[in-house]
């Protein structure tokens, strides 16, 4: 896709979902969030990212979330959230992915005003810390939550999916305690940027380590995402069963997976490249497994050579880091306090202050 200008992309945004959004049952409003909420109107939408946006119905929704899809030239991803999810502020603010996504979203349709009434309510207690302290409590309930439970008898693509994702959950406390969005395919370079700003960047390679990074080389990650690609374009062509990230290994989503991978690791952050592309190789194998057995199995070395980088061979080596990852959560606890505590943040009065100095 060329180059799309933010205000573009936002006014595609919104050009959907006045046109469209709004015929969902139930319809409240509907707010953009994500990285890019941040960026000024002139900016271009960064390489490998979409536009997120939020519908809010009355009711929960059923199924799968909308996902990706081009609308007017720029990709947007659309999530659905019942009222229900989002009020009262207090569970909000309890809500590690909800209330910076609400905090810093662009409230962009609102008939009548209960999401631009609640976002205001949250915005309000947002940096107040026994809410930070909440959040990053939701954190690590989900890191343990996830971490608690193996099944050997699984195939290798969902143990490994299993580990994965609650381990990479772990920069999200470094995230939500420095009041930033807790992004999912760049996670680990934005909290290599928190704890480099707050002077904490010797607690980076510790959280490079429990995912098995620490020491990839460019030209690893670059032969990983080259086979991803082999992988992902085949899965693309066979995939048939819906699953929750059917449309993560789409056509449209192709830039996102493996064009802005490829990215990271030219400008040197190939470590930081690693996460998302084991995760979308185990989601490919996922499809592959259901709809092209054959496939999955002549590609499996791939994905297996990627896992083996990371340093796990075995379900052994998976049991292993998992209760690596256990063990590293208490010193992990204190880092976010001291966060919480000394650490600036655009919300804080202290750095509002220093912000107008």
């Amino acid at each position: 896709m060329a180059p799309v200008r933010i205000d573009t992309a936002r006014a595609a945004a919104r050009h959907w979902i006045t046109t469209e959004g709004r015929a969902h049952p139930g319809y409240l409003g509907a707010y953009l969030t994500g990285s890019t909420t941040t960026l000024p109107d002139g900016a271009e939408l960064p390489v490998g990212s979409d536009l997120d946006i939020v519908l809010v119905t009355r009711e929960e929704p059923e199924g799968f979330k909308l996902g990706k899809f081009e609308h007017q030239g720029v990709l947007l991803e659309v999530s659905q959230l019942g009222w229900e999810q989002l009020g009262p502020a207090e569970r909000v603010l309890t809500d590690h992915h909800l209330a910076p996504g609400l905090r810093h979203g662009i409230v962009v349709d609102d008939p009548g005003g209960a999401v631009g009434a609640l976002q205001g309510e949250v915005a309000a207690r947002f940096a107040e810390p026994e809410w930070i302290r909440a959040r990053c409590r939701n954190v690590h309930e989900k890191i343990t939550a996830g971490l608690a439970h193996h099944d050997p008898e699984q195939p290798w693509h969902r143990q490994v999916s299993g580990w994965l994702f609650p381990t990479g959950i772990t920069t999200h406390l470094v995230l939500v305690a420095a009041l930033r969005n807790p992004t999912v395919r760049l996670r680990y370079l934005r909290a290599r940027e928190v704890l480099a700003e707050l002077g904490l960047s010797a607690h980076y390679p510790g959280l490079l380590r429990l995912l098995g990074a620490d020491e990839l080389t460019p030209g690893q990650v670059r032969h990983h995402l080259d086979t991803l690609a082999v992988t992902f374009d085949e899965t693309v062509v066979a995939a048939r069963t819906p699953f929750p990230f059917s449309t993560d290994i789409s056509p449209q989503a192709r830039p996102i997976a493996i064009d802005a991978a490829h990215h990271l690791v030219a400008r040197g952050d190939h470590r930081e490249a690693m996460f998302w592309t084991v995760a979308t190789f185990a989601r490919c194998h996922a499809v592959l497994a259901v709809d092209a057995p054959a496939a999955h199995e002549r590609l499996t070395p791939h994905f297996t050579a990627a896992v083996a980088d990371l340093g796990i061979n075995t379900t052994s080596d998976l049991l292993a880091r998992r209760q690596a990852t256990l063990a590293a959560l208490p010193g992990l606890r204190d880092l976010t306090e001291r966060i919480i505590t000394t650490g600036p943040g655009p919300d804080r009065p202290a750095a509002r202050r220093r912000s107008r100095s």
